[in-house]
């Protein structure tokens, strides 16, 4: 079986298919960066808190390219800089990052500082929320 980008893939699974893209410890820190963190570029992302190195972020930034969950265009301010932004396939990834979220506030030691962004929104505070994500990425 062959996925988009003719990559090899273990099953036709869905979990598997997801973790073919998502099973590392920093594509989605990526995907949180660019959805939440407000970051545009290589070396924004590159300054995140958990340190990834560029060579890693270079590979995840190709991978979620070819997967097009990431869009890149040439920074009109900066010749030599790339804006990175969500893709419609990226936004959609919002209602994971925050099940992967409300996971970790009832089963792991968020830190203090993040516990005051954390609310119980409903379906419209989703709807609005990736509303806001579309304008800002794909407008």
């Amino acid at each position: 079986m062959k996925k988009q980008g003719d990559d090899s893939v273990r099953s036709g699974c869905p979990v598997s298919l997801g973790l073919d893209i998502f099973g590392d410890r920093w594509t989605l820190l990526i995907v949180r960066d660019l959805m939440f963190g407000g970051k545009r570029h290589f070396r924004e992302m590159l300054a995140s808190e958990e340190h990834i190195s560029s060579n890693i972020l270079a590979d995840r930034l190709k991978l979620l390219l070819a997967q097009d969950i990431v869009s890149a265009a040439p920074d009109p301010a900066h010749a030599q800089k790339v804006i990175y932004r969500l893709t419609e396939k990226g936004v959609a990834l919002y209602p994971v990052l925050m099940a992967i979220s409300e996971w970790s506030y009832q089963y792991r030691p968020v830190e203090e500082r993040y516990l005051a962004g954390h609310l119980a929104g409903g379906a419209a505070d989703e709807a609005e929320a990736i509303a806001d994500l579309r304008r800002t990425h794909l407008a």
